[in-house]
């Protein structure tokens, strides 16, 4: 007997975030361009002090500090004047006396002039060790700067853009090879992702048919008044099972169609957006004795409307159906730093913080995964995940205090 196939599983989530703001001073990350400038630097200065050292050390040599003159006085009375030794004056004495002047002047010469080498050659050492790491800052961008442009398209593509190429020119070398590696890669994705895509699209739509064809029916069985009151009943019961799979294949669909990148884009008000999501759920809401309630400022946003509505719908549906009686939800928007903000909060029982990602996978709820729950099919928050990033935003959630969700979506402007 052939073993089980066992389904792929999902990719691991990016632990990083492409869209993140950049840090107040990117000069101070430890970045490979800042390393390679210091490497570079510090191998020339080090190679800069050691010869400096070796020429200090044979000058010093060539001009026999500490030795005695190679002259001296033996006989006769002489006076010695000297400019560049004030303490000889005009200086006269003896033999060993004036011997050993001498001999302290030519030291004291000796000493100054290598000590003006070393500082000039200190100076001179300074003024190229900057040179040498403005140099070597400049090299290594210059040298990483396929690097850079393999890291930017990657960013791109992280925030599902998966057209996008690197399409690296230059010498045939290890950045170029990486380069073609990563556009091979893109290649792959590109077409798993579109085969996968359009797999979910045609299926959905093929699904629609039967779904209508058997909700015609049961409909025109349920309006037969000499139908018996088991066949209703059941009849019913089957009517709200095909109503469920029409809900399902149009969460698909519209998820396979919101992980792509938005074509079409036009000014969209999230305050509009969000007050028809409210006017849709106002029926929903009375009944289940939730209120609803908010201050809606303007933010226009450049996006598609229809698929901005569904996430406002989604997010106000959650929350209106997971709270409790007399409870309320909070909607709002608001422009901010260049960015549009929906904030839909409720009431309803505590989320622990630890199952707050789970709420974002497809047919996934609380505490449960795919189960006969009237509530949905557990897409809403997965297709509002999809459409905030085709959008190049994002959705957050955190819990509550005392229960509920705080839901976050940001959009750029």
């Amino acid at each position: 007997m052939a073993a089980t196939p066992v389904p792929p599983t999902a990719p691991p989530k990016p632990t990083w975030d492409p869209r993140r703001p950049d840090p107040p001073f990117p000069w101070l990350r430890p970045t490979i361009r800042i390393r390679l400038t210091l490497l570079y630097g510090g191998m020339f200065l080090i190679a800069g002090i050691l010869l400096l050292s070796i020429i200090y050390l044979l000058a010093a040599q060539a001009v026999h500090v500490g030795n005695e003159l190679p002259f001296k006085i033996v006989s006769g009375r002489v006076t010695v004047s000297s400019d560049a030794c004030p303490q000889l004056g005009s200086f006269t004495g003896t033999q060993d006396q004036i011997n050993a002047a001498l001999n302290a002047c030519v030291n004291q010469q000796r000493h100054e002039a290598l000590d003006n080498l070393l500082s000039r050659s200190l100076l001179a050492l300074l003024g190229l060790a900057v040179i040498a790491f403005a140099f070597g800052y400049a090299m290594a961008g210059r040298v990483l700067s396929p690097l850079g442009r393999i890291t930017r398209t990657a960013r791109r593509v992280a925030g599902s853009d998966l057209s996008r190429r690197i399409e690296l020119d230059g010498p045939d070398d290890e950045f170029k090879e990486l380069a073609d590696t990563f556009d091979d890669m893109l290649n792959r994705l590109e077409r798993a992702f579109t085969a996968q895509q359009r797999f979910v699209g045609n299926a959905s739509h093929e699904l629609r048919t039967p779904l209508a064809i058997n909700r015609t029916l049961l409909e025109v069985q349920l309006s037969d008044p000499n139908a018996p009151p088991e066949l209703q009943q059941l009849g019913k019961t089957l009517l709200a099972t095909n109503e469920r799979s029409e809900q399902l294949v149009e969460g698909l669909l519209l998820l396979a169609r919101s992980d792509n990148q938005i074509v079409e884009r036009g000014p969209v008000d999230l305050a509009e957006v969000a007050s028809r999501a409210i006017d849709q759920v106002r029926t929903e809401a009375d009944q289940a004795g939730v209120a609803i309630r908010g201050e809606r400022a303007p933010a226009v946003v450049q996006g598609n409307g229809v698929l901005l509505e569904r996430i406002a719908l989604n997010l106000v549906q959650n929350a209106v159906r997971y709270n409790h009686e007399d409870g309320w939800v909070e909607v709002t928007t608001e422009a901010q730093h260049g960015q549009a903000v929906l904030l839909v909060a409720n009431t309803g029982p505590v989320v622990p913080a630890y199952e707050i990602d789970n709420l974002f996978e497809p047919f996934r709820r609380l505490r449960t995964e795919r189960t006969g729950s009237d509530k949905g099919v557990g897409l809403g928050l997965s297709i509002a995940r999809s459409v905030a990033r085709a959008h190049g935003g994002r959705i957050s959630a955190e819990p509550r205090e005392g229960g509920g969700l705080v839901m976050r979506v940001t959009l750029p402007r």
